[in-house]
C-alpha cells in the first residue's frame, strides 16, 4: 500500500475538480487555455487540502521512528525502562516513503503561485481583451499587466539594494526563498481569516434556515425581484450594444478593410440579431468613394469587449431566471404538500428533463414527500448544529493555539492522543475533518462572493473567463496559509508548538519563518484572533445592514424595502407561473386535437391551401401592386398560417395586459 493512498487521492481530487468546473464552466464555448488555467489552479489547491493529512501521519511515524532509535533505554536508579518497542511503530496503511513529499509538496507549491502571480493576471487580461487576434490581446494584455507587474518588481528590486546595502544583514539564497513566502502567506493570511469569519457563522445558519419553509420561499421572492430588475437592465444593455453593432455593420461593407472585424462581433451576437442584420449586408459600396467617417480599430475592439460582455451577462441573467422559478415553484408545492392526507408529494408542473428510471423507482411520490415535508427539516438542523459546534471548537482554537503549556486547542489535544496510541486511522480523519470544514468555510464565501459583474460564479455553466481565472488567484492564494493555519492548529508546526521534533514536509519546504521574527511570532499567532471580531460582526448581520444602508438591497426580515421586494417577486412568481399554466393547456389542447381529429385535419388543410394558391394567384393577374408583405410576415407560409389559427388559444381576461394594437402583434406588419 506505500504511495498506493497519495496515487488515489491525486486521481480523486482530479475528477472533483473537473466537476465542479463543468458546473460552472462551459468547456464547448470558453477558451480551453483559460478551461486549462482553471483546472490547474482549483486541482493543486484541492490536492494539497486532501494530501496534508498523510504527511501528517507519516510525519508521526518518523517522529516515532526517531524516538526508537535515538534513546534505547532510560535509567532511574534500579530501574531501568526500555525505549518504546518497536512495534508501536508500525507503518501507516498510507505511509509515503521517504523524499517523495518535499519533491510533491515544491513542485504543487510553486507551480500554485506562479499561476496565482504571474500567468493567471495575464490570462485575466486576455480574456476580456477585445482584441481581434493573438497578437492584439497578447499586447492588451501586457500593457494592462505592466503596472501590476511593475510594482512587485520595484518592491523585490528595493528590498534586495537594501539587504546588499546594509552589512548586518547577511541572507541566503534559501533565506530569500522564505522571505518571499512569508510575504506571499502573509497576504493570503490577511484574506482568509476574513472570509474564515463569514463562512464559520454563515455556514450553520444557512442549515438552519434551510429548514424552514417560510423563510426559503419569502427569501426566493426576494430573489426573484431583484434578478428581474438584472435581467431588465441586461436585456437594456444588450439592445444599446447591439444598435451599436448594427450602425457598425451597415456604414462598413465588405470591401472595407475592417470589415473582418465586423464580422467577428457579429459572431459573437445572439441568433435573432444576426438574422436581423443579415438582411442589410448585400449591398456593396465603394468605401472610397464615400466621405463618411468610419469607426476605428480601436473603437471596434471597445465594441468586440463590450458586446462579448452583454451577451454573457444576458445569457446568464436567462439561465439564472428560469432555474429561480423552478426553485420557486417547488418551495411552492412543497408548502402545499405538507397539509396533503395523502402524503404523496404532487408537483404542479412536470420536470422538463426526462429522469432516471432508477431514481423514479426508489424515490416514488410517498418517498418523497417524507423526505421534503418530514425528514428533511430535521436533518438541516441536526447537520447545523454539527456544523455550529464545529466553528465553536475553531474559533476557540484560534484563539488559543499558541499555548502550549497546557495545551488549550482542542485539535492539538485530539492529534496528541492519537499520537500516543499511533492510531493512525484516527489522526487521517481528525485532520481531514478539520481541514476540510476550514477548507469550505473559506472556499464557499469564495463562491458566494459577488463584487458587482466583475466576479461572479454562477452554477449551470454561467461563469464568465475572468471570474473563473480570478477565483484560480483566490484559491492559490488562501490554500498555503489555510494549511498553515491548520498546522499551527494542531501543534504540527514547530514554530508555534516551539519543539524540537521533526517538521512536516509541508513546513520543511516553507523554510523557517525566524528570519521573520515579528512576522512568526507576531503576525501568524495574534491576527487568527481576529476571528472572533468577525464571526460576531457576521452573527448580527453587520456588512448585510451597511450594504442595505448604501443602496444594495439585501435580505432582512426587518426592512421596508424587503417586504416590498417580496411582493413584488411573489406577483412575479405568480405571473410566470400562471403563464406556464397556459402554455401547458394549450400543449394538452394540441395534442387531443391532433389525436382526436389528425386524419380530417390534414385533409382540411389541403384543400384550404389548394383555395388559397387559387385565390393569391387570381389577385396576382387583377393587380399590380405586390402583396408578398401582406400576405407573408416574417417568412412565414401559409399553412403556418393556419396552423395559428387552428392552434388559437381563448384570450385570458385575467391577464395582466392585453394588446389591444393589432399593428404591434406582428414585427413584420
Amino acid at each position: 500500500m506505500s504511495g498506493a493512498a497519495l496515487g488515489l487521492e491525486i486521481v480523486f481530487v482530479f475528477f472533483l475538480a473537473l466537476f465542479l468546473l463543468h458546473r460552472y464552466g462551459d468547456f464547448k464555448k470558453q477558451h480551453r487555455l483559460v478551461i486549462v488555467a482553471t483546472l490547474l489552479a482549483w486541482y493543486l489547491c484541492f490536492l494539497i487540502v486532501f494530501i496534508l493529512p498523510l504527511d501528517v501521519s507519516t510525519t508521526i511515524y518518523n517522529r516515532c521512528k526517531l524516538a526508537v532509535n535515538s534513546s534505547p533505554v532510560e535509567s532511574n536508579g534500579s530501574y531501568v525502562t526500555l525505549a518504546p518497542s518497536k512495534q508501536k511503530c508500525f507503518k501507516p496503511w498510507s505511509y509515503i516513503p521517504d523524499g517523495i513529499m518535499p519533491i510533491f509538496w515544491r513542485v504543487v507549491y510553486w507551480t500554485s503561485q506562479f499561476l496565482t502571480w504571474i500567468l493567471l493576471p495575464f490570462m485575466q487580461s486576455y480574456a476580456r481583451s477585445g482584441g481581434f487576434s493573438i497578437t492584439g490581446k497578447i499586447k492588451t494584455a501586457l500593457i494592462e499587466n505592466a503596472i501590476y507587474y511593475g510594482t512587485y518588481l520595484l518592491i523585490f528590486g528595493a528590498f534586495l539594494i537594501y539587504v546588499a546595502v546594509n552589512p548586518k544583514f547577511n541572507l541566503q539564497w534559501n533565506q530569500l526563498q522564505t522571505i518571499g513566502i512569508a510575504a506571499a502567506n502573509t497576504w493570503g493570511l490577511f484574506l482568509l481569516v476574513l472570509l474564515l469569519g463569514y463562512g464559520l457563522v454563515e455556514i450553520p445558519r444557512s442549515h438552519w434556515n434551510g429548514a424552514k419553509r417560510g423563510y426559503l420561499l419569502m427569501k426566493t421572492y426576494f430573489k426573484a425581484a431583484k434578478l428581474m430588475t438584472e435581467k431588465a437592465d441586461a436585456e437594456e444593455n444588450l439592445e444599446d450594444v447591439m444598435e451599436e453593432v448594427r450602425k457598425v455593420s451597415e456604414s462598413i461593407k465588405y470591401n472595407h478593410p475592417l470589415r473582418k472585424c465586423v464580422d467577428t462581433i457579429l459572431k459573437k451576437c445572439p441568433t435573432e440579431y444576426q438574422e436581423r442584420m443579415g438582411r442589410n449586408m448585400d449591398d456593396y459600396e465603394d468605401f472610397e468613394e464615400r466621405q463618411n467617417s468610419y469607426p476605428s480599430e480601436k473603437s471596434l475592439v471597445k465594441l468586440h469587449k463590450q458586446v462579448i460582455y452583454s451577451v454573457q451577462r444576458h445569457r446568464r441573467t436567462q439561465v439564472q431566471w428560469q432555474i429561480l422559478l423552478e426553485q420557486a415553484f417547488y418551495l411552492e408545492d412543497v408548502a402545499k404538500n405538507e397539509t396533503s392526507a395523502t402524503r404523496q408529494f404532487v408537483h404542479t408542473f412536470q420536470s422538463q428533463e426526462p429522469e432516471n428510471k432508477i431514481v423514479q423507482y426508489f424515490y416514488t411520490p410517498t418517498v418523497e414527500w417524507y423526505w421534503e415535508c418530514l425528514l428533511r427539516p430535521w436533518f438541516y438542523r441536526v447537520l447545523a448544529v454539527v456544523l455550529a459546534t464545529f466553528s465553536v471548537i475553531v474559533v476557540w482554537s484560534e484563539c488559543t493555539f499558541f499555548s502550549t503549556n497546557p495545551v488549550l486547542s482542542l485539535f492539538a489535544v485530539f492529534i496528541q492522543l492519537a499520537e500516543k496510541t499511533y492510531n493512525y486511522i484516527y489522526i487521517e480523519m481528525a485532520c481531514f475533518l478539520t481541514i476540510f470544514f476550514l477548507s469550505i468555510c473559506v472556499y464557499s464565501t469564495v463562491f458566494r462572493i459577488r463584487v458587482f459583474n466583475y466576479y461572479y460564479l454562477a452554477s449551470h455553466h454561467q461563469t464568465d473567463a475572468y471570474s473563473l481565472l480570478f477565483s484560480g488567484m483566490l484559491f492559490c492564494r488562501l490554500t498555503p496559509p489555510l494549511c498553515l493555519n491548520f498546522l499551527g492548529l494542531t501543534h504540527m508546526d514547530a514554530t508555534i508548538s516551539h519543539r524540537d521534533a521533526q517538521p512536516t514536509a509541508y513546513t520543511s519546504i516553507m523554510g523557517s519563518m525566524r528570519v521573520l521574527s515579528f512576522i512568526a511570532d507576531g503576525f501568524y499567532i495574534y491576527y487568527p484572533m481576529l476571528v472572533v471580531i468577525l464571526c460576531i460582526a457576521t452573527y448580527f448581520s453587520l456588512g448585510t445592514r451597511c450594504l442595505n444602508l448604501l443602496g444594495f438591497q439585501q435580505f432582512m426580515g426587518d426592512s421596508e424595502m424587503t417586504s416590498d421586494l417580496i411582493d413584488e417577486g411573489k406577483e412575479l412568481i405568480r405571473r410566470e407561473k400562471r403563464k406556464r399554466q397556459r402554455q401547458e393547456e394549450g400543449e394538452n389542447r394540441r395534442r387531443e386535437w391532433k389525436e382526436r381529429y389528425g386524419n380530417r385535419e390534414d385533409s382540411t388543410r389541403n384543400r384550404v391551401v389548394h383555395t388559397e394558391q387559387k385565390e393569391s394567384s387570381f389577385s396576382e393577374t387583377n393587380t399590380n401592386r405586390p402583396l408578398s408583405k401582406y400576405t407573408r410576415s416574417n417568412g412565414r407560409t401559409e399553412r403556418d398560417r393556419i396552423e395559428l389559427l387552428q392552434d388559437a388559444e381563448p384570450l385570458d381576461f385575467n391577464a395582466d395586459s392585453i394588446n389591444d394594437d393589432p399593428l404591434e402583434s406582428d414585427s413584420g406588419r
